[in-house]
């Protein structure tokens, strides 16, 4: 009897100690099963979060990419650039400063790149406040042509690579280059009676010149919003010299005209070719101080290469002086042609008038030319007097060639290369007198 109440109470015991495991068992299969349902939806929140965040972050670079913040006008002006860049290497039309210059315009038109920021130099002036905080690469290198610098260094160079030979042996071809100086003043009427400011008038003048580095220097003075399509204009036009002037020198010239022979000029002495920039600096100088600053360094640039003293200084100034600055002065005139300030109907008229002013240019050389011939006993050929525009060598090279056409024994490029010099003198007075008109 014992024994069987002891076989039920052990009976007894296990059975609560199993209901008990069983129920704790029980207890912690929900716990688990609830840990789980919790885990499983943080995952999925979790999932869903990281999900959202890379989308946003997705949308946010997009954002902050040149592309989302680009329009049609980013476009067409990076287009223009490629246009001037094919121009420059696949037809070699001035590429020197050609391609620096629309290497120049492609990276101002990258929105959000900040290279350069046309508002530092907003009204003309250069607003110093802000430039440390946001100046970019390009407005530091554009202090160069805004402070005129560039311009005038560049002169030297071209004063340093000039001989001026041709017109000492032959004085009256001065006058050949004041007279393709017409165009600049036409133009100048001209665009003022279009409504143009006189500032804008004359910068856009100076384009008949053909002579780029006047022209930046003045445009940088007068009217620097004009800088880019006035630069491009005045190295498009140089460029297309042997375009543009050849149909107009045939058809204010007979054939017979174009056959005269001219004598061989003179030699020029060493003292000579020492003495000129002298005194062409005092007398410029004294008679127009504003034109002081392109004379003197142009004049400079030619003593350096005649005195034969400072030889290395000379070959500095011709090769690594001249390739550098011209690298500066391309790139950060291209950098102001911005779609704001290119893409204007002004800028059309502003490349119309400088064909004018450049046809004008031309022709009044030649027609000067014609006139001198009624009154001297050695003809000139007329065809070197469109070589008074200021585009060197290569105007003179167009006479030679026009020339040739007719008689190809006639030689006329040595004639031809006085007035051409004495266009870059013309262009740098012509600058300096529209500059004390403005000032």
């Amino acid at each position: 009897m014992n024994t069987k109440k002891h076989i039920l109470f052990l009976i007894g015991v296990l059975v609560i100690f199993m209901g008990t495991a069983y129920a704790s068992q029980l207890k912690t299969a929900n716990t688990y099963s609830t840990e789980n349902e919790v885990l499983l939806e943080q995952t999925s929140t979790s999932t869903a979060t990281t999900e959202n965040t890379f989308v946003e972050n997705f949308i946010e670079f997009i954002s902050s990419t040149g592309f989302a913040q680009a329009d049609w006008k980013t476009f067409v002006m990076i287009f223009i650039s490629c246009i001037l860049l094919y121009l420059a290497i696949q037809k070699n039309f001035e590429p020197l400063l050609l391609l620096p210059i629309a290497f120049g315009m492609l990276l101002t038109n990258i929105p959000l790149a900040g290279l350069f920021n046309a508002e530092l130099f907003a009204g003309g002036h250069i607003n110093w406040g802000n430039f440390v905080q946001k100046g970019g690469l390009l407005d530091y290198l554009y202090l160069g042509v805004k402070l005129g610098i560039y311009p005038c260094l560049i002169f030297v160079g071209v004063g340093a690579m000039t001989d001026f030979g041709p017109l000492i042996a032959n004085p009256k071809s001065l006058l050949l280059g004041a007279a393709a100086q017409l165009g600049i003043f036409i133009t100048f009427l001209g665009a003022s009676g279009l409504g143009f400011t006189p500032s804008e008038a004359a910068s856009i003048g100076i384009i008949g010149g053909a002579d780029g580095p006047t022209s930046i220097f003045l445009t940088s003075k007068l009217a620097p919003h004009l800088l880019g399509p006035i630069a491009i204009a005045a190295y498009s036009y140089m460029a297309l010299v042997p375009v543009i002037q050849p149909p107009i020198m045939r058809l204010l010239t007979t054939k017979k005209e174009r056959a005269i022979r001219m004598k061989q000029l003179r030699t020029v002495s060493k003292k000579e070719k020492i003495l000129f920039p002298i005194i062409v600096t005092v007398i410029v100088s004294f008679l127009l101080p504003s034109a002081a600053t392109l004379i003197g360094c142009l004049m400079l640039g030619n003593l350096m290469r005649e005195c034969g003293v400072v030889e290395r200084l000379s070959k500095t100034v011709q090769n690594e002086m001249m390739n550098i600055v011209t690298i500066f002065l391309g790139i950060t005139v291209g950098a102001t042609a911005t779609s704001e300030s290119f893409l204007q109907s002004q800028t059309l008229s502003i490349m119309l008038m400088g064909i004018i002013a450049f046809s004008f240019g031309t022709a009044g050389g030649i027609i000067l030319a014609k006139i001198m011939n009624l009154f001297v006993k050695e003809k000139v050929n007329p065809l070197i007097g469109s070589a008074g525009v200021s585009a060197v060598p290569m105007a003179a090279r167009v006479s030679q060639v026009v020339g040739q056409e007719t008689d190809p024994g006639n030689f006329l490029l040595m004639h031809a290369m006085g007035p051409n010099v004495a266009g870059v003198i013309g262009s740098a007075v012509a600058a300096g007198i529209l500059l004390n008109m403005m000032t």
